[in-house]
This record gives structure tokens, C-alpha cells and sequence, in this order.
């Protein structure tokens, strides 16, 4: 494979070099003068070898083109297939060993010199030159570090193992004499290992010899620097694979976890060691002493175990009896070693420990029951501090990868799953009954579906486990009828016992199916067993099964807490008591509903018994139950019974200042001021009771001052009814003494009504001192109604002055809303009784009192009166008077009926002068505020309004007159009457003929349009 020595001398010793050889055999110490005379013939060595390269391609060419493939000697070779490069790897050698030899501990040398040599035998890097493949020098992260070395360690082509077996061993002795020299520095084994995880490395050194030299760098070392070691070992590891690469992993798993992810990304571990350490993640982010990168949760780590468990059961679970013996030794293990600590006789020689802290070798750990004999002084074993207790580790096989121990899944699930995740608790049952079913333990898997259907919370876990269980007898059923059906020629033994077991599976289906309804009912009484509409729904679920009802009811209101009820409680006891009372359940034969057995009022009483002595929230929930139970009694027609039951119920303490609303007190103390339950007893003694008695039980419920109004007018009516009349009035006094207004309005209003039409005009000085009473009292907002009732009560049975003088401080007592309709009833009265000019001071006042708005209407009306009696001229005076309060804008109606009134009675003088106040009331508007109030409200009526009265051109309105009326009677006028704006300067007809054609006369913004009619 080489040159000769004659040849060797004849190719290195080349006329550039001479001079350089010459330099270094007069001064060998010069390290710049070696240095430059190496670069310089690698230079040239280099320029050789891409020569020779670019002739063998083009030889590999033609033998591709020829052979179908590139020659064997090119591809066993590899960097060294050339002469040139051959040539040059022995001129190289031959320079860094001299060199070398007076400098053994240069560094720069031996990295030059081994990359050089690397470079002949692995190839050329794929990453050679980079930025990243320099950056490894100064990183010491493990993970950083792997993930560069897988990109480093890729190689194009290199030295066939075999046929260059020798040049391996002379690369990796050359690496050895390297560390050799430089124990200490990480990168010169790092430059020293690498060559190992080449794929073309021969075994002899790629397996035991570089899994010991790794090892002996770790030993070198300094703990702080095996980063850039622990990087390559692994990568050595993954490749490598088998066992020696697991053990490498965990060797470095035991120093640094952080890794673990990335290991379970590999081929290496089995599906038992994946899913150890994929449990020891999950309870390590539980427990918060791990982050996982991807930013996964403690429970997604948990369900990636669960997953991989389902995949690989056989593998990673035990079977049921292996849990069962594990289980029981676990059991007597543990009696074992409490029966040693009692009796102060644990073994303490047992195990390799440190102050009493069990160190862990090699191999499976033992529990840390073991005291050091420092522990023990004069015959007393000392007691470890809190820290070391909290310290302690417990062996656990489920988390050790080493071990070969099958995991306790459903033990796992319970513990790490069910008790830490208990909102995920449907997939988590899920998969536990999945695993079972993929190691065939069917019964198993059963118990699972039906342990999770029995203790989940919420619907949402509930249908996902019960999808499953339902889907997995589904499947079962299935495989059955299969089977069945491939064993027709089988035996008849075996055909019956699979028929049997078919038939069971179908039948648990169709139970399972029927008992959903139960199940989801008891899914939502254990989250809220306090859910009283849940407990009456699972009643009705039984349906005819009475003993099934009484159970529920009585397990209902054992469990119940009142306090915590979210809804009403007393409806449970009412309807349990009731089913007593109907004879049970209904029998379906039955038309009218009636119970399969006989009334059982005995225990109904026995329920209402229990149901009084509950502490319910409020004091309506037992008076209803009060109530129901004296209402069964009259169903049953025991009424003095039910009288009884009322007595019972509204007994009163000795102190009657309880207050109704004190939370602090039960609420059978507050039970007798009730409303509710007096009510009732009240409806009660009306109907099967006397009158005294009912008249006792009112005074009562005045006495504790609880009654309402409807209670007083309820009183005074059942007097009434029973003719007790002066009886009833005083209820309604005394009712309006209980309360004020507006309460005592209606109480009032009732009263003087049923007054008046009792006793009418015979005690009219009494009922005019209870209308005074009345009023004296009564806000504005609520006395109109009894002014009218007191005017018409004089009115008809007293004298009309009265009424009149009653209809006077009706006006100025009531609101303001209330005091034009006041006016208008009054002034009826007046002109009804004395005549129309009676009403004129009426109006006059009305006038003054009235706001503006109203004040113009009853204007009008006072206008129409003037006119009617004949005085045109105080009418006229009223509308000029009204004007004032009119927008002409506006009140478009007022100004039309003043200027028919003019145009009916007046002259041209009264007619310019209503003109006159209609265009000074029209300039005062436009100068105020209310302009633009006048716009928005002549906008809502849907008119234009424009600041000018007429058109630009008024013959569009008046059918063709070019002329302004308005214009024309100020012409007229002008003389002596009175100054008006004028409309124009010019007539009609000149203004018309001097505007240019299609233009009409200038518009005026203060001229008031006006039709012909008007005048």
C-alpha cells in the first residue's frame, strides 16, 4: 500500500523543501519554522491530491459508464485511493512525528496532526469548517452537545475496516499517545473518541475498546468538563445500540434526568424501560422537580404513559395473579417490618448505608429500613431529624429502568392518575380497563368499567366510560357470535358453554343499558348529594317499586344537608309523606290513579313529624309543610285534626319580639309569625271553623303585627259577609293606623266606599270627617280619586256649595299632571249647577295655575264660553291674551281658529291687529331658543319649515296670484296705520315684471304667508 523508503526519500524530499529541512536541522526548537514548513507541504500535498482527484473521477466516469458502478479499490479505499494521497499521508506523518518529538505537549500540533490523519481515514466532515462544529469547544451542555456531535460525526466516504485495519489502529494509537500527553484537556479526547462513532470503525475498536477509553476519559477528567465526554458516549450509545448502549444511558440517567425525553425519542429502551421512565417524568412534573421542554403538563406526560401501556400490556403490565402475589408479599413485607420497628430488632446489617441512609450500588434497591450502628448509642435508637425524614427515598421497581419487574398498572392509575387528575377521571378508567382487555383479563376490564361508572362526578367522564364499556360489549357479544358460528363441527361441550357465555354477555348488556338512567342519576347526586331535584327524578326512575322509593326517600333525607340544599327541601318530605297517604305507587289498572295498597296516614304523620323538626333555610319551606299536612288531614276529613295541626303550628313563645328576618334563630322559633301559615289558618277556620273562632285567629295575626292589607281587607269582608258592619269599619281603621301611604290609600278608598254605600247621607257628618281624615295625609299624587268621591258624596246627598268648595281645594291639592283634568271636571260641575258665568272665574284661575301648554287650551274653551254668552270682545281679548303662549309654527291650529273668529265677527282693524300680534308672537320665537325646538318639532310632524313664511314664489300656492295679500294690505295702509315690516319695496305686479325671467320676487325671512281667504 505504500511507497519504499527510496521512493519515499525521492517524493518528499522536493526542491522547496530542501531549504526548510536545512533551517530545521540547524535550529529544531523553532515551533514557527515546523509549523510553516508543514503548512507549506500540506499546501502542496493538498494541490497534488485534488490533481489526482479530478483524473480519478474522470476514471470513475468511464468505469460507472463501462461497469455499472464505481471500481471496489475506489470505494475500500476511500480518502486514500490515489497514489497522491497515499504519497501525502506518509509525508504528513512523517513531519508531525519529528515535530512532535521535540514538541510532545503542544496541543495545536496534536490537533493539527490528529485532524490531519483523521482526514485520510474517516473523509471529509459534512460540516468541516463550520461555525457550529467549532462552537462545540465552548459549550458544556450535555443536550446542546448531542445534538451538535450527531451533526459533526457525518462523514462522506471513509477507510474500509478491513482492508485498512492497520491505518485505523495507527489513527486511534496516535489519539492514544495524544491523551497520553494531554490527560487533562477535554477537546484532545473529544478529537481522540470521535473517530469511534465513524460507521466504517473496525469492532475490535468500535465496541469494548471504545466503550472502556470512554470510560477512562471520564475517569481523566474533571467532573465539571464530562459534558463534552458524556455528548460523544452517547451518540456511541445510540449507535451501537443493544444493552451496553441502555446501560450507558442510565449510567448518565442516574446523574442527569434532563435527558430522559430525548432517550425515549431512540430505538434503544424497551417497551417496559419507556414506560418506567415516562412514569418517573410524569411524577416528577407532579411533584414540580421537572419542566418537559415542549411545555407538556403533568397529566399529558401521565396519558403518553397510559398509551404506551395500552400498546405494549403484555410487555409493561403485570397479569392479575401476578398483582395479586406482588400485592400480598407487598402486604407481608410491610407486616413484617412494622412487627421489626416495634420490637426495635430491624436488621441493620442488611445493607450498605451511610448514617442510616441506604446508598444505592448496582441492582434492585431494598426498602430503607436499615440503621447505622452510630444510630444506636447505649442501647437507644436515635430518632432521624425532620430534613432526613423528609429526605428519605422509598425504593419504588415502577420508576428504576433497571429493573425488570412489570408494573402494578391499575395500582399506578389509582395512585398517580385517579387521586392526583380527578377532573380527567373517564379517560383515565378507560384506559385502565383497555389495558386489561388487551391482556385479555375481560372480568377484569369489567370491574374497571364498573368501578368508574360508580365513582366519577361528572356527565362528561360518565358518557366517555360508558361509550367504552358499551363499545367493549359490543365487541365481546361479537366475538362470541363469531366463534359460535366458526364451532359448528366443534365439540357439543364447547358449544353449549359458549352459547351459555354468549347469553350472559347479551344479558348484562341489555342491564347495563337499562340501569343508564340510574347510573347518570347517581353520577349527579355524588357531585351535590344535597341535589333534592336530582333524589325526587331517581323516585320516579323506580317507578312501581315501592320498596325502592321508601329506601330512596329515607336514604334522601338522611343525606341531605338543609343548609346546603340548592333548592327548596320541604317539597321531598311533602311528597314522601304523600306517598304514604296515596297507598304507595299508582297502580297502573287503576283509571283514577289511586296507590296499590291502603292509605298509610300513620307513617305520612310520622314523615311530617320528622320533616317539622328540620332546620330548613327559610320559615315559608316549614310553614309549607305545616300547611301540607293540616291539608292532608282535611283530604282525609280528620278537620279537627287539622285544626289541631295549625294550633301546633302557630303557638307563639313567651317573647313576641322575635324578629321574622333574625337569622340567627331556627326557624321554628320564627315559625309563628308567619304570614304563610296564618293565612292558611285563617282560609282554614273559615271554611270548617265558627265565626268566633276565625275572628280570634284574625285578632291574633293583628296582634303580633304581621297582617298585610289583604289581610285587614279580608277581615272586614268576612265580617261583612256576616254582618258584622261596624266590626268591619273598625278593621279598616285599625289597618290604617298599621300602615301609611300609598298602602293606606287603597285601604281608604275601600273603606269610604263600602262607608258611603252602607249608611249613604244618614251619618253625613261622619263620613265627611273620614273623607277629612283621609285627605289630611294623602300625597297630591294619590288624593284626586278621593276628592271625587267626597264631591260627588256631597254632591248627592249634600249641598252643592260644599262639593263646589270641595272641587276648589281638589285643584290646588293635586299634581300638576292631574290639575287640567281637575279644572275641567270642575268647571262642568260649576256650569251643570250654576251656569255658564260661573265658570269665568274658574277659568281665570285656571289660567293663572296652568303651565303654558295647558294654559292655551283652556284658553280656547274660555273663548268659546265668551262667545257663546255673546261677549266677542273678552273673547278677543282671551285669544290675544292665549297668543302669547302659541308658536305660530306650532300651534298652527290655535292661530286657525282665532283668525276664523276674526273673519266670523271682527272688522279689517281687528283682523290687521291679530296679523300684527301673530307676526310679533312669531319674531319673539324667532329670536329665543325655542327656534330651533319649533324646527325639530315641526321636522317630527313632517313639515318644512323655513325661516320666511312664503315661497320664493307664492303664485305655486295661490293658483297663479303673483300678488302678496299681506304686501298688499300694507300698501293699502301705509298712511296712518300702524308700521309693519314690509314685505317688499315694490308692488306685486312691478317686482314680478322686474325679476329676470324663471326668478321670483326676493324673499322676505320675516313675511307670514297669507291666502286670499283670509280676508
Amino acid at each position: 500500500m505504500f511507497l519504499s523508503t527510496s521512493n519515499y526519500l525521492l517524493q518528499i524530499l522536493s526542491p522547496s523543501s530542501l531549504q526548510a529541512e536545512e533551517d530545521l536541522s540547524l535550529n529544531p526548537d523553532n515551533f514557527a519554522a515546523w509549523w510553516t514548513h508543514i503548512h507549506s507541504t500540506r499546501a502542496r500535498l493538498e494541490a497534488a491530491e485534488k490533481d489526482a482527484e479530478v483524473e480519478l473521477a474522470e476514471n470513475d466516469e468511464k468505469d460507472t459508464a463501462e461497469n455499472s458502478g464505481a471500481s471496489a479499490e475506489c470505494v475500500v479505499l476511500g480518502p486514500l485511493r490515489s497514489k497522491e494521497a497515499r504519497l501525502g499521508l506518509q509525508t504528513l506523518t512523517s513531519l508531525y512525528e519529528r515535530a512532535l518529538e521535540i514538541f510532545p505537549t503542544s496541543f495545536k500540533l496534536w490537533k493539527s496532526y490528529i485532524l490531519t490523519r483523521q482526514r485520510y481515514v474517516l473523509g471529509p466532515s459534512v460540516l468541516a469548517g463550520t461555525k457550529k462544529q467549532k462552537s462545540v469547544k465552548r459549550k458544556l451542555d450535555v443536550t446542546e452537545l448531542l445534538q451538535e456531535i450527531k451533526d459533526a460525526a457525518d462523514w462522506e466516504g471513509g477507510l474500509d475496516g478491513g482492508v485498512g485495519f492497520e491505518e485505523w489502529k495507527a489513527l486511534i494509537a496516535t489519539g492514544e499517545r495524544m491523551v497520553s500527553w494531554l490527560p487533562n484537556l477535554p477537546m484532545a479526547w473529544h478529537y481522540h473518541l470521535l473517530p469511534l462513532l465513524h460507521p466504517l470503525c473496525p469492532a475490535p475498536l468500535s465496541r469494548t475498546y471504545a466503550r472502556r477509553t470512554f470510560d477512562r476519559a471520564l475517569r481523566s477528567l474533571a467532573p465539571s468538563l464530562h459534558g463534552k465526554v458524556w455528548a460523544l458516549y452517547l451518540r456511541w450509545a445510540e449507535i451501537r445500540g443493544g444493552e451496553a448502549g441502555r446501560r450507558v444511558w442510565r449510567r448518565f440517567l442516574k446523574v442527569d434526568p434532563s435527558l430522559t425525553p430525548h432517550y425515549l425519542t431512540t430505538p434503544l429502551p424497551s417497551p417496559l424501560e419507556r414506560s418506567k421512565l415516562l412514569l418517573s417524568l410524569a411524577r416528577q412534573a407532579q411533584a414540580g422537580t421537572y419542566t418537559p421542554v415542549d411545555g407538556q403538563s403533568a397529566y399529558q406526560l401521565f396519558v403518553e404513559w397510559l398509551e404506551r401501556v395500552e400498546a405494549n400490556a403484555d410487555e409493561v403490565g403485570m397479569d392479575w395473579d401476578e398483582v395479586e402475589r406482588a400485592r400480598a408479599e407487598a402486604a407481608s413485607s410491610s407486616g413484617t417490618n412494622a412487627q421489626a420497628d416495634a420490637d426495635g430488632t430491624a436488621d441493620q446489617d442488611g445493607g450498605a448505608s451511610v448514617n442510616g441512609k441506604l446508598m444505592r450500588i448496582d441492582g434492585p434497591m431494598r426498602p430503607a429500613n436499615t440503621v447505622a450502628p452510630s444510630a444506636v448509642a447505649n442501647g437507644k435508637k436515635k430518632e432521624p431529624t425532620q430534613q432526613q425524614q423528609q429526605k428519605k427515598e422509598i425504593y419504588d421497581s415502577a420508576t428504576d429502568p433497571s429493573s425488570d419487574v412489570k408494573l402494578d398498572v391499575e395500582q399506578i392509575v389509582m395512585k398517580d392518575g385517579l387521586e392526583v387528575f380527578k377532573d380527567q377521571a373517564g379517560r383515565l378508567w378507560t384506559g385502565l380497563a383497555t389495558f386489561w382487555i388487551q391482556k385479555g383479563e375481560f372480568d377484569r376490564a369489567k370491574y374497571s368499567f364498573e368501578t368508574g361508572l360508580g365513582s366519577v362526578l361528572t356527565i362528561r367522564d360518565f358518557t366517555q366510560i360508558f361509550d367504552a364499556f358499551t363499545e367493549f360489549s359490543e365487541t365481546l357479544i361479537s366475538s362470541l357470535m363469531e366463534s359460535l358460528a366458526a364451532e359448528d363441527e366443534e365439540d357439543e361441550d364447547d358449544k353449549e358453554g359458549m352459547e351459555q357465555e354468549l347469553d350472559s354477555a347479551m344479558q348484562e348488556f341489555e342491564e347495563l343499558m337499562d340501569k343508564r338512567p340510574f347510573l347518570v342519576n347517581e353520577v349527579l347526586l355524588r357531585r351535590n348529594g344535597n341535589d333534592v331535584v336530582e333524589w325526587e327524578k331517581r323516585v320516579a326512575l323506580y317507578g312501581q317499586d315501592d320498596e325502592k322509593i321508601i329506601e330512596t326517600y329515607n336514604k334522601a333525607i338522611s343525606t341531605i344537608n338543609p343548609r346546603k340544599a340548592p333548592t327548596a327541601l320541604s317539597p321531598l318530605y311533602i311528597n314522601f309523606a304523600k306517598f304514604y297517604e296515596n297507598g304507595g305507587s299508582s297502580d297502573p289498572s287503576s283509571e283514577s290513579g289511586e296507590g296499590k295498597n291502603e292509605k298509610d296516614l300513620k307513617s305520612a304523620r310520622e314523615v311530617f313529624e320528622r320533616a317539622v323538626r328540620v332546620p330548613f333555610v327559610s320559615v315559608d319551606e316549614l310553614a309549607e309543610v305545616w300547611c301540607e299536612w293540616a291539608e292532608m288531614e282535611v283530604r282525609n276529613e280528620n278537620y279537627d285534626e287539622a285544626i289541631r295541626v295549625m294550633q301546633r303550628a302557630t303557638t307563639a313563645p313567651k317573647n313576641l319580639k322575635i324578629s321574622y328576618h333574625d337569622e340567627t334563630l331556627t326557624v321554628q322559633q320564627r315559625l309563628f309569625k308567619s304570614l304563610k301559615l296564618w293565612s292558611f289558618y285563617v282560609d282554614l277556620e273559615e271554611s270548617i271553623g265558627s265565626v268566633e273562632s276565625t275572628k280570634e285567629v284574625y285578632d291574633r295575626i293583628m296582634e303580633l303585627k304581621i297582617a298585610n292589607a289583604q289581610i285587614i281587607v279580608n277581615y272586614a269582608a268576612f265580617l261583612e259577609e256576616n254582618k258584622y258592619f261596624e266590626e268591619s269599619f273598625k278593621v279598616y281603621e285599625r289597618g290604617i293606623d298599621l300602615f301609611a301611604f300609598p298602602i293606606a290609600f287603597e285601604l281608604w278608598n275601600i273603606y269610604l266606599s263600602k262607608f258611603v254605600k252602607r249608611y249613604g247621607g244618614t251619618k253625613l257628618e261622619r263620613t265627611r270627617d273620614l273623607f277629612e281624615q283621609a285627605l289630611e295625609k294623602c300625597p297630591d299624587n294619590l288624593c284626586k280619586p278621593l276628592f271625587l268621591m267626597f264631591a260627588q258624596l256631597e254632591e248627592e246627598h249634600g249641598l252643592a256649595k260644599r262639593a263646589m268648595a270641595i272641587y276648589d281645594r281638589a285643584t290646588r291639592a293635586v299634581k300638576s299632571e292631574d290639575k287640567f283634568e281637575m279644572f275641567t271636571i270642575y268647571i262642568a260641575k260649576a256650569a251643570a249647577n250654576f251656569g255658564l258665568p260661573a265658570t269665568r272665574p274658574i277659568y281665570a284661575r285656571a289660567i293663572e295655575v296652568l303651565p303654558d301648554g295647558q294654559t292655551a287650551q283652556m284658553c280656547l274653551r274660555f273663548a268659546n264660553l265668551e262667545r257663546k254668552l255673546g261677549e266677542i270682545d273678552r273673547a278677543r281679548a282671551i285669544y290675544a291674551h292665549a297668543s302669547q303662549f302659541c308658536d305660530p309654527r306650532i300651534h298652527k291650529a290655535f292661530w286657525t281658529e282665532w283668525n276664523a273668529f276674526e273673519i266670523d265677527t271682527g272688522s279689517e282693524d281687528t283682523f290687521r291687529e291679530m296679523l300684527r300680534i301673530k307676526r310679533a308672537v312669531q319674531a319673539a320665537f324667532n329670536t329665543e331658543g325655542s327656534y330651533l325646538a319649533a324646527q325639530v318639532a315641526a321636522a317630527r310632524l313632517g313639515k318644512t319649515n323655513t325661516t320666511a313664511s312664503s315661497s320664493s314664489n307664492p303664485a305655486n300656492e295661490d293658483g297663479g296670484a303673483g300678488e302678496d295679500p299681506m304686501a298688499a294690505l300694507e300698501g293699502a295702509g301705509a298712511a296712518g296705520g300702524p308700521s309693519f315690516v314690509a314685505a317688499t319695496k315694490k308692488t306685486g305686479t312691478e317686482a314680478t315684471t322686474a325679476l329676470p325671467e324663471n326668478e321670483g320676487p326676493a324673499a322676505n325671512p320675516d313675511e307670514i304667508e297669507m291666502d286670499e281667504d283670509d280676508f
